[in-house]
């Protein structure tokens, strides 16, 4: 028997969960391998959602062991989290003697460590990005408190375990695997390093898929007939610009004064439209609609062109945006900034759009809008390539093959 164990401190009934955990497991269940799968879920959210996720597994005989995420009180609710995931994983590899532990990320990876050292089962360090600087960086633990301080200290020597003593470890860029080589680690070899994006259910995210009738039906309800429709898809969360994104919109007006800019989002429009109006934007070019996931192929397909742009940082290079991939799978030309992952390289590579050095005032009023070197089918081709889901699962699969069974 092909038995993993699955860690997440992300939950299933979360949007990440249903994106980024459940189309690979499923897909790698289909190869033969028989998952446990532990994740945190929030109250709310799981009360909402656990019929359907609890179906999905079933259906696809991943073992789902739900816990309940605690936030409060902050670090202690943390750690007391890390023990309950600790003494579930021990008492089900008694029952099913797993072979391998997957651990998405620095917090489960904690008992993914601990089940190699003790019982010795194979150990993938799926990383997600440099978990610890992100915190510092994306301003969540202030380095000046001696608490957060020391918990980044524990976090940067736990990380140095992680990637020695693991079995595989998952980067999800290129520029983040560069990154780990240049440190001086022991038994970290180019090798041991692959490298899997953030993917894309490319049957959901398909331009020939989109039912046209419904297109128009959206364009109508949010009055956006004979408009020029630029696109931002996803939440905005930490380190996406808001400001600097609604100063390139602002110049895209100067260029197409029809613009309309949507945000297909479940934040919240008042900041959103609060911002926009500091800037001079009519409240009448914004447009902010929240989607479920199956819905969102839909509405990037009315986008003319999509926009973000990420705060570029030591921790970025390791970050691959879900988004680009979904945008380029539904052939849309990009407007991104350098310096965040593989993201320009990419963009460039494929012909996707516009990358923009950087995200000075200067630098987000004078882009030119004709994208000429605007390449769709290699766009997508792209999406394919890179951000497909079968490929991502196949890449999964090599590595599981050395370990499982």
């Amino acid at each position: 028997m092909k038995n993993v164990l699955y860690l997440s401190y992300d939950g299933m009934t979360d949007p990440l969960g249903q994106s980024q955990v459940l189309p690979y497991l499923i897909g790698l269940s289909q190869k033969g391998f028989r998952f446990t799968l532990i994740s945190f879920e929030k109250p709310e959210r799981f009360e909402e959602e656990k019929g359907k996720i609890a179906a999905l597994c079933e259906a696809h005989n991943i073992l789902w062991k739900p816990l309940l995420y605690t936030k409060n009180p902050p670090v202690l609710s943390t750690i007391l989290d890390v023990r309950k995931m600790k003494k579930l994983a021990a008492g089900l590899h008694q029952e099913k003697a797993f072979q391998l532990v997957h651990c998405r990320s620095y917090i489960s990876a904690l008992v993914g460590l601990n089940l190699k050292r003790k019982k010795g089962i194979h150990f993938l360090f799926d990383m997600r990005g440099f978990w610890a600087d992100e915190r510092v960086e994306g301003k969540i633990w202030n380095p000046k408190n001696p608490l957060f301080k020391s918990i980044y200290s524990y976090f940067k020597k736990k990380e140095r375990r992680y990637l020695e003593e693991s079995d595989a470890i998952v980067s999800l860029t290129t520029a983040g695997k560069t990154e780990i080589l240049s440190w001086e680690l022991q038994n970290v070899p180019m090798e041991k390093i692959s490298v899997i994006t953030c993917c894309v259910d490319l049957n959901l995210f398909n331009p020939d898929k989109i039912d046209h009738d419904l297109l128009a039906k959206k364009k109508q309800e949010n009055h956006l007939e004979d408009r020029f429709i630029v696109g931002y898809v996803g939440s905005i969360g930490t380190w996406y610009q808001l400001r600097e994104m609604l100063l390139a919109f602002k110049h895209i007006l100067h260029l197409k004064p029809h613009a309309v800019f949507l945000f297909v989002t479940k934040d919240s429009p008042g900041m959103i439209l609060r911002e926009a109006k500091d800037l001079d934007i009519a409240e009448n070019a914004i447009r902010v609609i929240a989607a479920q996931h199956q819905k969102v192929p839909c509405f990037i397909s009315l986008f003319d062109c999509s926009i973000f742009f990420i705060r570029p940082s030591f921790s970025k290079k390791a970050s691959s945006p879900t988004k680009q991939g979904e945008i380029m799978a539904m052939g849309i030309p990009l407007i991104c900034n350098a310096g965040v992952g593989d993201t320009d390289e990419i963009v460039q590579r494929y012909h996707s759009g516009i990358v923009l050095k950087d995200t000075t005032e200067e630098s987000l009023a004078s882009f030119s809008l004709d994208f000429a070197g605007f390449n769709r089918e290699l766009t997508m081709l792209g999406a394919k390539e890179y951000f497909g889901l079968e490929h991502g699962v196949e890449s999964y699969f090599q590595i599981y093959d050395k370990f499982v069974g």
